[in-house]
């Protein structure tokens, strides 16, 4: 009988053993997976994109120091000369950045149906320079907004 419950007893251990390493594995394994794919891929090259240099990021010379009273300033008006007023028609809303670059800081954005003034377009016609109704300027896209009549 003895023989029956020693052998017994290394059953109930090695199972109990062999649970716990399955669990201490799997918890590790997930663990793992989870940290890989919690990091974003590595951003695609293309062969038309434009190098970027590894300088230091560059200052954003629009937005204010140390200004809290800025806000409570009304934004300018806009006169007939500075431009058009335009409606946003890109669905998703528009990013509005300190140069006429897509890799250029972003100050700001527009949302869909949102209105703003045109203020100038581009050399090349690719970008508008537009001012929001909280008075930042800066360029978006060309061809998403209308002229609001």
């Amino acid at each position: 009988m003895s023989n029956v419950f020693i052998g017994l007893s290394k059953f109930v251990v090695g199972v109990t053993l062999a649970i716990a390493l399955l669990a201490v594995g799997g918890f590790a394994i997930v663990q793992y997976l989870m940290a890989r794919l919690s990091e974003p891929p590595p951003r695609p090259t293309f062969p038309n994109d434009t190098v970027a240099t590894a300088a230091a990021p560059k200052p954003n010379p629009a937005a204010p120091a140390a200004a809290p009273n800025a806000a409570a300033e009304p934004s300018p008006e806009a006169s007939p000369t500075d431009g058009y007023t335009a409606r946003v028609t890109e669905p998703i809303g528009l990013l509005v950045r300190e140069e006429p670059q897509a890799d250029s800081n972003q100050l700001d954005g527009a949302a869909f149906d949102e209105e703003l003034i045109v203020l100038e377009d581009s050399a090349d016609g690719g970008w508008q320079k537009v001012r929001l109704q909280n008075g930042v300027e800066g360029w978006v896209r060309s061809g998403n907004t209308e002229k609001v009549n």
